[in-house]
């Protein structure tokens, strides 16, 4: 029953990335490819936290895979690698962390003084996850693709009237 469920969560993640990639405006050709990226890095973020893995390593992981499975389709379709990355990692953004730590800020203008630090710390705690993820998110689409780099800035030659 469990690889049921994985294979579900493989398939919206899929369907989540290329349809980021429709509303980008991803080349035609591109979107079984962004499907693939999709599933593949939010399979593996999945499958890291099912092994008891962070959330933060598990989606800096997720999105590296991303990036660096982005970087070799972007030399086999010849389209930037941004093309890829960027609508196959959207779907592992941490909407719900986002969501619970605004509610948190909310309840914080109500709750009575007994249950203060309670919520503090729980909206503290869902707000510092959100934004670690997505600075992972980012770190991860982003190193491979610097890596990858053929040219230095160094070898640049800017001509300057």
């Amino acid at each position: 029953m469990e690889t049921l469920l994985l294979l579900e969560k493989l398939i919206w993640f899929g369907f989540a990335a290329m349809g980021f990639a429709v509303l980008f405006n991803v080349p035609a050709r591109a979107l079984p490819v962004v499907f693939g990226l999709g599933a593949i890095g939010g399979m593996a973020k999945v499958l890291l936290l099912l092994s008891g893995v962070n959330i933060i390593l598990s989606s800096f992981i997720g999105a590296t895979l991303i990036g660096i499975l982005s970087v070799y389709a972007a030399h086999r379709k010849h389209a930037p690698p941004l093309i890829f990355s960027i609508p196959s990692v959207i779907p592992m953004v941490p909407g719900a962390f986002a969501y619970k730590m605004m509610i948190g800020f909310m309840s914080l203008s109500t709750e009575s003084s007994e249950h203060y630090n309670d919520f503090v710390y729980s909206t503290l705690s869902n707000g510092l996850k959100a934004f670690f993820i997505l600075m992972v998110l980012a770190a991860g689409v982003a190193l491979p693709m610097l890596i990858t780099r053929k040219d230095s800035v160094k070898n640049l030659h800017i001509k300057v009237k």
